[in-house]
């Protein structure tokens, strides 16, 4: 039998620590960070024979999903202070048209047209603290999950939602997303959604869904469903229209120890959901998961490319998902990898791409601003991630 042990107990205690303090958002950043200097090439890896038979194994992508190389993204820009941003410190980024919105310690700050600006509780947030950043595809407006509150940006006003003005189950947002009409946000004190059409709010704890605690991290939507990252409770599948729950949890029910591969969720401690082309993709403290609605398949650091197992975000698009961990950037279609790690002593780095357990080493220069990630998104060509000290800004290589 397969064991796999991951020893996080240091990285979990800071962790708890980190997000119970989150009032002030002092993060504990890992400066660690490893590499050697490289220039850099550009690549587009494909799948060797071998790997795509392997693929009809349940758990691992159908053949015509192994071929589809993982994008390998380089000629990275790195913004910080000195660029413009508000703080170094940065939690979440999205993009939309043709702007940027990055969350950081300090406000929100927006790219456009190769210039940045700043918005602050000065201007109408709730808090300077932004975690979270999502856009309404039905309306345009931008809703901002900060440590003291929800802000929705429209037509050029704010607009504060929180426990004292509103339905809010918490002040303190980890993440909001949109979806059609209804806006879900999850907090230190359960998940909330907000129909904006009845501007009412409906709010989900351990006293109406199958929550252990009321702590909620992620949250993310698709195929009709909401998939809530509970603490300790594994993912909460919700459907809106039946209002029915189906809560997905760790079958070994162990900290350390994975007893079984493939049974279910790696981890009860969820950070992250996202649901792209029918796949959800779950990260935790201690690898990640996919599921296809039938199977399930864990990855860790261990047995794949992922660059660490401590993942504190993550976001799918199409068949590939990209992972935030405190040592490096990740992004995979579930058998393929990319890998990113900037070096230690200087702005290189290398791009490790993972085919078939044979590794090969891209160098970049530069790299990514840092190595511990917290936020990422794409359009087009173009992926940015959210660093500790900046963001960073990627193109997608060619041939």
């Amino acid at each position: 039998m397969k064991k796999i042990v991951r020893s996080n107990y240091f990285k979990i205690t800071v962790l708890a620590v980190m997000l119970l303090g989150a009032l002030s958002l002092g993060f504990i950043l890992k400066e660690k960070e490893t590499g050697k200097e490289y220039t850099q090439p550009g690549m587009v890896v494909s799948l060797p024979d071998d790997l795509v038979k392997r693929a009809a194994i349940p758990g691992l992508p159908a053949p015509d999903d192994a071929e589809k190389a993982v994008p390998v993204y380089g000629n990275w820009k790195n913004f910080t202070t000195k660029d413009g941003l508000p703080s170094d410190k940065c939690y979440c980024v999205r993009v939309s048209g043709d702007k940027t919105y990055v969350g950081t310690h300090d406000g929100l700050a927006v790219y456009e047209k190769g210039k940045w600006k700043t918005y602050t509780s000065k201007d109408g947030l709730s808090h300077n603290g932004v975690v979270s950043v999502d856009v309404s595809e039905i309306t345009g407006d931008v809703w901002i999950g900060t440590l003291g509150g929800l802000t929705r940006w429209s037509a050029g006003k704010f607009e504060i939602f929180n426990q004292f003005n509103s339905g809010m189950p918490n002040d303190l947002v980890y993440m909001v997303i949109c979806d059609g009409p209804d806006v879900w946000v999850t907090t230190g004190g359960g998940a909330g959604r907000y129909n904006t059409l009845k501007k009412e709010w409906e709010i989900f704890t351990e006293q109406n869904a199958p929550m252990h605690e009321p702590w909620t991290y992620g949250v993310s939507a698709g195929d009709g469903k909401v998939y809530i990252a509970a603490w300790g409770g594994g993912v909460i599948e919700y459907n809106p229209k039946t209002k029915q729950f189906r809560d997905h949890t760790d079958p070994d029910g162990f900290m350390e120890i994975d007893l079984q591969p493939d049974d279910g969720l790696v981890h009860d401690i969820t950070t992250a959901t996202s649901y792209a082309d029918g796949i959800l993709w779950v990260s935790t403290y201690f690898g990640m998961s996919r599921y296809d609605g039938k199977y399930w398949k864990g990855y860790f650091k261990e047995d794949s490319g992922l660059a660490s197992n401590f993942i504190n975000f993550l976001r799918a698009e199409g068949p590939c998902a990209f992972m935030c961990t405190d040592n490096g950037f990740s992004s995979t279609n579930g058998t393929n990898w990319v890998t990113y790690k900037k070096n230690e002593n200087d702005a290189n780095g290398v791009a490790i791409v993972t085919t078939g357990g044979v590794k090969k080493e891209i160098p970049q220069s530069p790299s990514i601003s840092h190595n511990f990630i917290i936020g990422v998104d794409g359009q087009d060509d173009v992926m940015w991630v959210a660093t500790s000290k900046g963001v960073s800004r990627g193109e997608k290589l060619k041939l």
